[in-house]
């Protein structure tokens, strides 16, 4: 996994999108999934809080963010091995970035990839309903500058 923090957002979603053109079919696509998922960053217990969890998500995800409007950072995971990857690419994408950055960005590599067409229903949901929390704390971290 690219653990640099790409120049932008939109680079970093190039970046996805990109990787997944090298896969010929969703299975591999998938592995590659669970694979990014196992690379996240250790996230302690305790973090597994109700304030941190997201709602919305089928799988239990957790989300923790930190830093202020000039550059936020988040840290996530899953209980789900999918999940997990999917919370890795949202991660390089939006973490480390400024709130308006993150405002402002749209999630186009879920698009890019396919991801759209080959998520479940509840998977597609519970990704959106992680989106939406990130974007919320950068939209709160803006109103408090």
């Amino acid at each position: 996994m690219n653990t640099t923090v790409t120049a932008s957002a939109a680079d970093a979603q190039r970046e996805i999108a990109e990787e997944f053109a090298f896969f010929g079919d969703w299975t591999e696509r998938y592995q590659y999934l669970i694979d990014l998922g196992k690379q996240l960053p250790p996230f302690p217990d305790d973090w597994k809080t109700e304030e941190h969890r997201v709602h919305g998500c089928q799988s239990m995800v957790w989300l923790v963010p930190s830093g202020e409007a000039t550059n936020m950072h988040f840290d996530a995971i899953s209980d789900s091995a999918i999940v997990s990857g999917l919370i890795a690419l949202v991660l390089r994408v939006y973490s480390d970035r400024s709130a308006q950055e993150i405002v402002d960005t749209q999630p186009e590599f879920i698009g890019t990839i396919g991801l759209a067409k080959h998520l479940s229903p509840t998977r597609s949901n519970g990704l959106a309903a992680m989106l939406t929390q990130l974007k919320q704390y950068a939209a709160q971290e803006l109103k408090s500058v």
